[in-house]
């Protein structure tokens, strides 16, 4: 469930470190997108269990149960539906009764009371609102055309008395005004229950939200879970479909780090302060669409590029993997790679987007992980503007264009790694808060302190070593330990935030990385697919047969231009 974008994510604790500091004034502790995604994590978890307990007080309130009952009555009259559905069943033993089903419009006002048994404490899970009717019933209130409006959603019943319950069943959903489109069953696995049915049904919001309270009030039933609204997991949170809705992704973890952090080398620096709340502004304002604003850089910002660009420079040519030094030179051949200024994000864009495809964004500071992942999804970098402080001109302890620019941009450049970037961002979209701690970590020691072989040397390709001298010297040398990247045990590898890596992961090549990603992706448990369409700039959920259909047609006409490409060049030339 996505909430309204703000520009500073909301936390209680603001935690300050005071370590020792290092040969710039800083504290040798590094913000990392794999910490970030930690604490967003439990966040979230905060967030969504507040507003869980929130609507399950709100559905138990009498007084809504009232009001719920009223507008039944109200319905029923306009519909003219009977006051009572009777249908008679035959149970396992044959023995015959005669049910009352509850009608559309006439729920009761408490459950029907039983003797206790075994079962009571599956029943008071299904007591109150679960998650996914809580997601359900906010999406119904947002409007009376939301709650009117018919959506498909998959509903499980766990029969306890065979298959002669499944009349009651398919009865309420016809009671109810919904369509059954998909119905299967098995036998459970489970002591004391027969089948578990699975069953697709198109229902109005509100509809189907009484319906599952119905059917929870039968004993037959020993459970009744929703699964899904629209064919997507409503577990799964929001994420955007098209480029434009990246405006909404612009949650920050913390807020100018120099006016909260007491080491910071700009905190007792008023101007420095001033001048990075001046550029975060420019950031926050852009919208999708927009040129990307032009700073004018001071001539202390163009010394401190200056020297960082000198030493990565003099580094490169020896410690950097060879894609990386191909494109830096191609930018220096087109000046925009200068020792004298500092690149503007719209003319990098424009590169970028004339090699790869990828684009910027300007960014106020360190987004979300979620966020930040989900804009490589689009091919969109989400990029700062504002320089590191001049007295710490080799480090900075969060990203910096200067980080952004040497580190990052080059390699976006290159096919191959810029389609590796894209998929750990596809993969990131609707991905469990686990989910994301895990690609964050990938991310981590990958696009930013990866390590690849090239003719049997080590060398660099990460963005956080290649603009930070002091660990890449470290990294490719014999003091840490290189491992070969597993994306599977990656994920899960503790991140070192207090000193140098003790461990490296080191790629065989870039597309020998992508296809180890994209088998460990195929595990994750996200129920849907999906794939980004650069016509449209939309990513597209693969959730029915119809897209599918759609998209292998695509790829049929792409082979046959490929067919024809080959046969053309095998033919003699004359």
């Amino acid at each position: 469930m996505h909430t309204s974008p703000s520009k500073v994510m909301p936390f209680q604790l603001i935690q300050i470190f005071l370590e020792e500091c290092d040969e710039n004034g800083y504290p040798s502790r590094r913000r990392s997108l794999v910490d970030d995604a930690r604490f967003e994590t439990i966040v979230v978890k905060q967030t969504k269990q507040t507003v869980l307990d929130e609507a399950r007080a709100k559905a138990n309130d009498s007084s809504l149960e009232r009001s719920i009952l009223q507008a039944q009555e109200q319905h029923q009259q306009e519909d003219k539906l009977p006051q009572e559905v009777q249908q008679t069943v035959e149970d396992q033993d044959n023995d015959e009764e005669e049910i009352r089903m509850v009608a559309v419009d006439e729920l009761p006002q408490k459950p029907e009371e039983h003797v206790p048994s075994a079962n009571d404490e599956e029943k008071e899970d299904d007591a109150g609102l679960t998650e996914e009717e809580v997601v359900l019933q906010n999406a119904a209130s947002e409007s009376p055309e939301a709650e009117k409006e018919v959506v498909r959603a998959a509903v499980v019943v766990r029969l306890r008395d065979g298959m002669g319950s499944l009349g009651r069943i398919l009865k309420a959903v016809e009671g109810y005004h919904g369509t059954v489109v998909h119905l299967e069953s098995r036998q459970s696995r489970s002591d004391g229950i027969a089948f578990d049915v699975l069953m697709k049904v198109d229902m109005a919001r509100s509809n189907l939200l009484q319906l599952i309270r119905s059917l929870r009030q039968t004993q037959s039933f020993g459970s009744v879970s929703l699964l899904s609204e629209n064919n997507v997991n409503v577990k799964a949170p929001w994420f955007p479909k098209h480029a434009s809705e990246l405006d909404n992704c612009n949650h920050l973890m913390t807020k100018y780090e120099p006016d909260l952090d007491m080491n910071h080398p700009g905190f007792a620096d008023q101007v420095y302060r001033a001048r990075r709340k001046e550029i975060a502004e420019i950031a926050f304002a852009y919208r999708y669409g927009d040129p990307i604003p032009h700073i004018d850089y001071t001539e202390t910002e163009n010394k401190t590029w200056a020297a960082v660009f000198n030493r990565v420079k003099e580094l490169m040519v020896k410690h950097a993997c060879s894609e990386y030094i191909a494109v830096f030179k191609k930018l220096e051949n087109e000046k925009i790679f200068v020792k004298e200024r500092l690149p503007q994000l719209q003319e990098m864009s424009d590169f970028l987007r004339r090699n790869t495809g990828f684009t910027l964004r300007p960014a106020a500071g360190l987004l979300t992980a979620r966020d930040f992942l989900a804009s490589l999804a689009f091919r969109i970098f989400q990029s700062t503007q504002y320089v590191r402080h001049i007295n710490s001109p080799y480090h900075t302890p969060e990203p910096d264009c200067i980080h952004e620019l040497l580190g990052h941009m080059p390699l976006l450049a290159d096919p191959s790694f810029a389609q590796f970037s894209q998929e750990i961002g596809l993969a990131s979209l609707g991905a469990s808060d686990e989910e994301i701690e895990k690609l964050s970590t990938v991310y981590w020691f990958t696009v930013e302190f990866g390590l690849c072989k090239e003719k049997d040397e080590v060398k660099a390709y990460g963005a956080g070593l290649l603009s930070a001298y002091g660990e890449l010297l470290h990294a490719i040398s014999d003091k840490p330990e290189h491992r070969a990247f597993d994306p599977a045990s990656t994920a899960v590898q503790p991140y070192q935030d207090q000193e140098y890596q003790p461990i490296y992961y080191v790629a065989e090549s870039f597309e020998d990385a992508k296809e180890k990603f994209r088998r460990w992706v195929s595990t994750m448990s996200r129920p849907f697919e999906v794939r980004f369409n650069p016509h449209t700039e939309r990513v597209e959920v693969l959730d029915s047969v119809d897209k599918l259909d759609t998209l292998v047609a695509q790829l049929n006409t792409e082979l046959l231009h490929l067919t024809n490409a080959i046969e053309k060049l095998r033919q003699p030339f004359c």
